[in-house]
């Protein structure tokens, strides 16, 4: 099935408590269907002209695009990093159903 307007997001934090704050808030305001948590991410990324090195938790987000900005701004509002990691990647297809359930449990 093609998708009508699902997206994925990643999002990086601290911790893996940071992470279910945020998970936590994104899901009771109904702006994601689905959140994915993956512990002790290592990540390496250029930051104030040095490579720096962190473990992380990633978060896999299934939500709808018209409610991106809405979830750019309550993640700046919470998140600990000055620059919180927050990118969307169009679902190109998928399973029929799921992809009916996200559309459907985001508001």
């Amino acid at each position: 099935m093609k998708n009508e307007g699902n997206v994925v997001i990643f999002i990086t934090t601290s911790t893996d408590e940071e992470a279910h704050k945020v998970a936590e808030a994104l899901l009771e305001n109904r702006k994601a269907a689905c959140v994915n948590i993956v512990p002790k991410v290592s990540s390496l990324f250029w930051w104030h002209d040095k490579i720096e090195s962190s473990k992380e938790s990633l978060m896999i987000v299934k939500t709808r695009e018209s409610v991106l900005e809405d979830i750019i701004g309550l993640i700046k509002e919470i998140h600990s990093y000055d620059v919180p990691e927050i990118i969307a990647l169009p679902i190109v297809g998928g399973n029929r159903d799921y992809l009916t359930w996200v559309k459907n449990e985001v508001q």
